[in-house]
């Protein structure tokens, strides 16, 4: 799950995206108003944590905005404005709920869990091949109907190449699929994770094989046989 928090306050962004990456979350953190417009025109983002007290304005009003690049982006207005006007004016600009601050993380990942099981207007696809199932709404690997245990980074690279099975990919997009604003990208480190993937998936003989393109990117497809 890709999120966008919008939060000026350093600390608790820095603490919301550490929380968030524990339970393998890719957080990108904007810090007002312009630079998170900016983030919702250049990525395509699961879910929307929003401040409201931003220096360059009210942060609801980045619900509209956001309803423009993506229809049904879900969104979670996290705000130390309490008062029941409040809470009754950002779920009427469009919120899908509202947090009080302070909260405990608990609490939030309660929030997103409730929020992602709502039904989606678009539904995701299922890819299979080989013996590999990928499910993008669950966002889970299976092989043979059995979880598939991949860490956060790996597990971001498999579904950004399952979505395109069969297809090259660009590096350049997988990178973005990987990785967040923030993150310092190594080409070593990111070659790795594709290393530790592709060995995954030979030892637990799910079928598929990742080739590299020279000079463009990857592709994921069936193994011969549905063999690795």
């Amino acid at each position: 799950m890709r999120i966008l928090l919008v939060e000026d306050e350093p600390e608790m962004a820095a603490a919301l995206q550490s929380g968030l990456h524990k339970h393998g979350m890719l957080v990108d953190v904007a810090p007002d108003i312009a630079r998170a417009t900016e983030a919702l025109q250049s990525k395509v983002h699961d879910l929307l944590l929003l401040d409201r007290q931003l220096p360059d304005g009210d942060g609801v009003s980045l619900v509209a905005k956001a309803r423009a690049n993506q229809a049904d982006l879900p969104i979670i207005v996290l705000t130390a404005r309490g008062s029941l006007p409040d809470r009754i004016d950002g779920l009427d600009q469009g919120a899908d709920d509202y947090l009080v601050k302070p909260f405990a993380l608990e609490e939030l990942l309660a929030r997103i869990r409730a929020i992602s099981r709502r039904p989606a207007k678009v539904v995701l696809p299922t890819v299979n091949a080989g013996r590999l199932r990928y499910d993008f709404a669950a966002r889970e690997a299976l092989v043979d109907d059995m979880p598939l245990r991949l860490p956060r980074r790996q597990l971001l690279l498999l579904e950004a190449l399952a979505y395109r099975l069969g297809r090259t990919v660009q590096r350049e997009v997988l990178l973005d699929a990987v990785y967040g604003f923030d993150d310092a990208i190594q080409s070593n480190a990111f070659d790795a994770h594709v290393s530790k993937l592709r060995r995954a998936l030979t030892e637990a003989e799910a079928g598929v094989e990742i080739h590299a393109i020279r000079g463009i990117g990857y592709i994921l497809r069936e193994a011969p046989n549905g063999r690795p």
